[in-house]
């Protein structure tokens, strides 16, 4: 948000920080607005006159309390180390907020002259050292040897150079120099605390140290060693007393203390000017340009630098065995979370928690005049207590005294003269505190379930899990889901500069919310999705499926026509095909029910998507048009039908509420239904289980065996031009006796209307064969059957039957 309201113009140097903050509130409330209409508009639920926002004096007291119980118990420190720092931002970066991105950068291998031997060298040898970052040459303090490996002193033609064993040749060779001889060997022990020559600073020597992280892939098995400007350098040094040296400062350019010829260069530039330097003092043995994976600020994509600073730290070694612990007692709906968090908490350092920067909630300590921090119980309440009331501008608007309780005396500062600490807190700080609004709103702490992006197992997850088990001794979630990144059709990361941003306003507007829902809900969204009109218009035509489906069955039940309570057939009185689709209706409301219950939306609208293309349009509801249409309003097999139809629509209606919030709403209004005035106030149905469900299923398998056989002879005869429709076809069936039997009694008769055909006629046989002819007789103008019986006016018996009753 500064960056964006710098874009705007202003200047947060020119003006007092209280009121840049205002500036930077009024641009969040807008982005608010802006999310919030767009989450309306795609019809989800939420409190959106309530909603917790990090920014409101409730939530910022809560937080200021939570970092003091942290601060009271040891778990918040202040310490100079080296930290992930944006020279572009001129702040500290988080973990959490680091992306690697390939980078060009030179490479350069520098000798190193021995000072002291110490009896081991004969003083006269060249450590030779491996770096990328040649700008971090002035900051040397240590050359950082393997105590386990092999080093060798080889004789060339630009001296005794010593380096690992086993490189001899490949560095050699780098270097275009000449191996005139290994004249000793040495186990890395063996040279700790031999002294060098710093290439630029003769006064200042560099000590010849030993590290466990020294590896012999790359390099020369000699690392150089700035403990101001890496972690691994920093924890190394201080085994060796080395202090934390940075002669960068905020801005990422070489200050004073790395000298004349480099002070006020950016990092970058100094590089260049670096290896000029060791090449004129004959220090420079090989350069060379390599392209690696390099540290970026996330949202800026620029590089970072390691930089040692003074900052507050959030300290996990106290607690990371318990916060291990707690991973393992959460449910990971992504299976393989738990061991990516795991793996995170378990390697990562303490969390560098202040920010240079002015919008946020400011880290409440007030300093002695001695700069010690002032820690006490009573200061942290009255601070708690007046961003309660006032939000967090209080500090930035009132004098250090007024942040501290009514006659607050500390014997460091004898003057009375304090200060406050100006960093604020990180935003993954505020997010990880966002737990503190359960028990606010009378919600059980853990949350039933977190859910974001895959990339907050390093942001949200990582400092809620920190916060939560530091305030209330356990994570604040009981289980965690995630989703992978949209991407555009191609598969290509959405990016502004490449222009494939989908903007989900656009999407809603073309084609609605609910055909934008039903893609979220037919994509695995926890792996990365794809969008693009290819896909959408994909979706379109499913949503017109869906939608024309229910739209003839609440046709065919509506209120003038159908009425549930009187009206309804039961399951016992169906016939055996109506029965068979309540069977497949339950499970699939099984097997949707299940499907939600593990957050699987995919397999809960492909489940559901099924059953109404396979069982219900392209089946049932086909060949039931000649009861729905034909047969009298009031008869039984009607009925039947209808309930099955009914049946249906309620089950799917709130299957599918989830996912079509709208246009299920819809559905919903136009059902004679009264269990609720919205489908969203309903509940899933509780499937049934049906006793002859097994007998059914097996059965309709042997039936459908003989459909499908029918439909390809009729497709062919259509093809051969015999008969034009279905119902111009008679079929002539040749099968046993047992198949005519399963179909007659299983289809009531009724096989012809089952297969949608005008007559169908058996004949005995071993082999199944099904024979397409033209239908004899005339259309009856009513059902459109063909039939040899008919009236003067053309109806067909059944149809004189069903008028005449």
């Amino acid at each position: 948000i500064e960056n964006a309201i710098q874009k705007l113009g202003v200047n947060r140097k020119e003006m007092p920080a209280a009121e840049f903050r205002k500036k930077c509130e009024e641009y969040a409330y807008g982005q608010i607005e802006t999310q919030k209409t767009t989450m309306k508009r795609l019809g989800t639920v939420a409190d959106f006159e309530h909603p917790y926002i990090t920014l409101k004096k409730e939530f910022e007291g809560r937080q200021i309390e939570a970092f003091a119980k942290m601060a009271l118990d040891g778990l918040i420190y202040q310490g100079l180390k080296p930290i992930y720092w944006s020279p572009i931002s001129e702040t500290a970066i988080a973990d959490s907020e680091i992306v690697y991105i390939d980078k060009k950068d030179p490479t350069i291998f520098v000798a190193f002259d021995v000072l002291d031997g110490k009896g081991v060298l004969e003083g006269d040898e060249r450590f030779v050292i491996w770096t990328t970052t040649p700008w971090t040459i002035p900051a040397n303090l240590a050359i950082c040897l393997n105590e386990a490996f092999d080093y060798a002193v080889v004789q060339t033609e630009k001296g005794k150079l010593i380096f690992l064993e086993k490189k001899v040749d490949e560095l050699l060779q780098k270097f275009g120099l000449t191996n005139q001889g290994i004249l000793k060997t040495f186990k890395g022990k063996d040279l700790e605390y031999i002294t060098v020559k710093h290439p630029f600073y003769p006064e200042r020597p560099s000590l010849v140290i030993l590290g466990n992280h020294v590896t012999d892939e790359d390099g020369t098995g000699c690392v150089h060693t700035a403990p101001g400007h890496g972690a691994d350098d920093f924890y190394v040094g201080m085994k060796y007393g080395l202090k934390a040296y940075c002669p960068v400062d905020e801005k990422g350019c070489m200050t004073k203390e790395a000298g004349d010829f480099l002070e006020g260069l950016f990092v970058d530039d100094a590089n260049k000017v670096v290896g000029q330097k060791l090449d004129e003092l004959g220090n420079l043995l090989h350069l060379e340009f390599i392209t690696h994976s390099y540290p970026h600020d996330e949202r800026l994509k620029k590089p970072i630098i390691f930089r040692a600073t003074v900052q507050w730290f959030a300290s996990i070694d106290k607690i990371r065995e318990q916060l291990l612990s707690e991973i393992k007692n959460v449910h990971w709906e992504n299976e393989w979370g738990e061991v990516r968090l795991f793996n995170m908490i378990r390697d990562r350092g303490d969390w560098c928690i202040s920010r240079q920067r002015l919008w946020g909630l400011p880290i409440p300590i007030i300093y002695n005049e001695d700069n010690s921090p002032i820690m006490e119980k009573e200061v942290f309440d009255h601070i708690a207590k007046l961003i309660h009331e006032r939000g967090s501008n209080v500090w930035f608007e009132s004098d250090v005294k007024d942040l501290l309780p009514a006659g607050y005396t500390n014997e460091k500062s004898p003057n009375g003269n304090f200060r406050k600490e100006k960093d604020i807190m990180d935003v993954w700080f505020d997010s990880g505190s966002s737990h503190n609004e359960l028990e606010a709103r009378g919600l059980p702490y853990p949350a039933d379930l977190y859910f974001e992006g895959s990339d907050q197992y390093r942001g949200w997850f990582n400092s809620s899990l920190i916060i939560g088990t530091a305030i209330h001794g356990h994570a604040p979630y009981k289980n965690v889901l995630s989703h992978g990144y949209v991407c555009d059709s191609k598969g290509e990361k959405m990016s502004k500069s490449i222009g494939n941003v989908v903007n989900p306003m656009d999407v809603i507007n073309k084609y609605g919310a609910d055909i934008f829902r039903l893609w979220a809900a037919t994509v695995d969204f926890k792996q990365d999705m794809r969008i693009g009109d290819d896909n959408l218009k994909q979706v379109s035509e499913q949503y017109r499926k869906i939608r024309n489906t229910f739209k003839f069955m609440l046709g065919n039940v509506n209120a003038e026509d159908f009425n549930p309570k009187t009206d309804r057939v039961a399951y016992e009185e169906l016939t055996p095909v109506d029965q068979y689709i309540e069977v497949m209706l339950n499970e699939t409301l099984k097997t949707v029910t299940d499907a939600y219950m593990k957050y699987d939306f995919l397999a809960a609208s492909s489940a559901v998507m099924n059953v109404m293309t396979n069982e219900l349009s392209s089946y049932y509801l086909d060949f039931t048009k000649d009861i729905l249409y034909i047969e009298k309003m009031n008869d039984k097999r009607r009925r039947q039908v209808q309930t099955v139809i009914w049946d249906a629509i309620d089950i799917l209606a709130k299957c599918w509420a989830p996912s079509l919030v709208y246009t299920m709403d819809e559905v919903w209004g136009k059902f004679t239904n009264d269990e609720a005035k919205s489908v969203h106030y309903t509940h899933l149905p509780v499937a049934k289980e049906f006793a002859n469900a097994v007998e059914l299923k097996t059965t309709f398998a042997k039936l459908h065996e003989i459909r499908d056989e029918a439909l390809k002879a009729l497709e062919l005869a259509r093809a051969d031009k015999v008969i034009g429709k279905p119902l111009e076809a008679e079929l002539t069936i040749v099968c046993s006796n047992e198949d005519k039997k399963l179909l007659e009694d299983t289809l009531c008769g009724k096989v012809a209307q089952w297969l949608i055909v005008s007559k169908v006629s058996f004949v005995e046989g071993t082999e199944r064969s099904i024979t397409v002819t033209p239908a004899k007789g005339m259309v009856c103008p009513r059902c459109w059957n063909i039939n040899e019986e008919h009236a003067e006016d053309g109806l067909c018996p059944r149809c004189q039957k069903v008028l005449n009753d």
